[in-house]
């Protein structure tokens, strides 16, 4: 005998749905909005100049220029731009981890003298805008003859600590005693513990806050522009504004555009394969303890 399906659907309720209706209209003009300015950018990379200045970007009438990615690409010095953001953003991320993933947990699972001054710290550190400090380090760098690549990537690490610390600290601050209970009965020692047990648990919210370091700094411009001193050390963002310069001399739009959707592709591919790894580390946690 077949199983019977089950055919209970829960009722709409039409007037929550009527007081949400502002908002349901606001994200759809933003979608609409957003859709049209990105097709309008793909469609102008793929077009010529003229047809850009003509405002005749969606007829296509000498066709498909795909060459002015290739233009983009290796021409404009894009892949170098490309290059350094990738390097800073990968070397960033991990540095970050390294730092703040064992000092969250410190944090939230052992008392001692000035933890709590610590975390207010990070906190604090948190609320300070970066232009704030940026010429105090610059003033330094200079006295110090410290410049360059490592100057850039020390400086994206120390400045996402604060706020990857606070964001790990809370999800491991909910993750139950017993798994390191459990853990020390069968002999593991406190580092063995949280990188084969703890830290497992908390992939989620690593894997979050990754993401959000990684866009961070992929689209970081004002330290950039300060402490790079040549377009060999630019990231995408630098990169960019020297290209947009460069098209007031040569014209070349259409790959300007192409350099836009070359630079925008790596944080909308993280959107759209990771978006699930995404909402589960910002709303999932551990089990209470």
């Amino acid at each position: 005998m077949k199983k019977e399906k089950n055919t209970y659907r829960a009722r709409i309720n039409w007037r929550r749905e009527l007081r949400l209706l502002p908002g349901y209209i606001i994200v759809l003009l933003w979608l609409a909005f957003t859709v049209v300015m990105l097709g309008w950018i793909i469609g102008a990379s793929l077009s010529t100049s003229r047809d850009i200045y003509q405002g005749q970007i969606f007829k296509f009438a000498t066709g498909f220029h795909w060459e002015n990615y290739v233009t983009a690409w290796n021409t404009q010095n894009v892949s170098v731009f490309f290059g350094n953001s990738l390097l800073y953003s990968v070397v960033s991320c991990v540095g970050v981890l390294a730092i703040s993933a064992p000092a969250a947990y410190v944090l939230s699972r052992w008392k001692f003298t000035g933890g709590k001054a610590l975390r207010i710290g990070l906190v604090i550190a948190m609320s300070v805008p970066v232009i704030m400090v940026i010429m105090p380090i610059y003033s330094l760098s200079v006295q110090w003859g410290i410049k360059g690549r490592i100057l850039l990537m020390v400086l994206y690490i120390l400045l996402r600590v604060p706020y990857t610390t606070i964001y790990l600290l809370d999800f491991f601050s909910t993750l139950s005693r017993a798994y390191e209970e459990a853990a020390y009965l069968d002999g593991c020692s406190a580092p063995k513990t949280f990188l084969k047990i703890m830290l497992p648990l908390v992939q989620p919210a690593i894997v979050t806050v990754t993401i959000f370091n990684f866009m961070s700094v992929w689209n970081e411009f004002f330290m950039a522009l300060i402490f790079t001193s040549n377009e060999s050390m630019a990231p995408v963002g630098v990169g960019l504004l020297n290209i947009i310069n460069a098209m007031k001399q040569t014209g070349q739009m259409g790959g300007m555009f192409a350099a836009v959707i070359i630079v925008f592709l790596p944080t909308f591919l993280l959107y759209i394969f990771l978006s699930e790894k995404i909402i589960s580390g910002v709303t999932g946690g551990g089990v209470k303890g």
